[in-house]
């Protein structure tokens, strides 16, 4: 074997450098309006009064529990508040315990 194989064999396998870490900007906390954004999900809202809205679980998931229970006695207000509250969770404008509008929808 020549010198040259022989420094081939022995060589460590080169690597390629790593990938450069791409920063992920942070959530909002503020709308431009300077009003609170809320951490829960929006799709995540929507989706629990899509289905189970008449027993108001997307208003225990936001932590209206006492608006909750109501909504579990009253079947969503006949269907008319859970419309109205999916309504407003699509548009942007429900807010959660605290009043913070539930904007992002990840």
């Amino acid at each position: 074997m020549s010198e040259d194989e022989q420094a081939a064999q022995t060589a460590p396998p080169s690597q390629s450098p790593p990938a450069p870490q791409v920063p992920v900007p942070p959530k909002p906390t503020v709308d431009q309006n300077g009003n609170p954004i809320s951490p829960r999900s929006r799709l995540a809202c929507a989706l629990l009064a899509w289905i189970v809205g008449i027993f108001g679980v997307h208003r225990f998931y936001v932590g209206k529990v006492g608006t909750g229970i109501a909504m579990i006695f009253t079947l969503g207000g006949l269907g008319i508040w859970v419309l109205v509250d999916l309504i407003m969770i699509l548009v942007g404008s429900f807010k959660d315990k605290e009043g913070r509008l539930i904007l992002n929808w990840q």
